[in-house]
């Protein structure tokens, strides 16, 4: 499995950066989950608002959804927080 996407020409880029993008993250509904994911967020969005985060908790509260939307700059930017975030051991799913 290749370790990054193809490159798109910017021209056929579906996002225009830099623009707004929100990431669900979900995991166990535990301590420190919420702060683990706003944690990534800052680390490759400096101007990311945390007052901005929206969480969902399962029917049975044993899981958490986490929307962080943090400000995209480029393809490589939302390459690399998909990365951390799908290999952090506190998380499930990235979506």
């Amino acid at each position: 499995m290749a370790d990054h996407f193809p490159e798109i020409p910017h021209d056929q880029s579906l996002i225009e950066y830099p623009s707004k993008f929100p990431i669900k993250v979900m995991g166990l509904n535990v301590d420190g989950f919420v702060h683990a994911v706003t944690s990534v967020a800052e680390r490759f969005d400096p101007t990311f608002d945390a007052t901005t985060v929206e969480l969902r908790a399962s029917k049975a509260d044993k899981y958490l959804g986490v929307t962080i939307t943090i400000t995209a700059t480029s393809r490589e930017q939302l390459d690399e927080i998909y990365r951390t975030l799908s290999t952090h051991p506190m998380v499930k799913m990235v979506l």
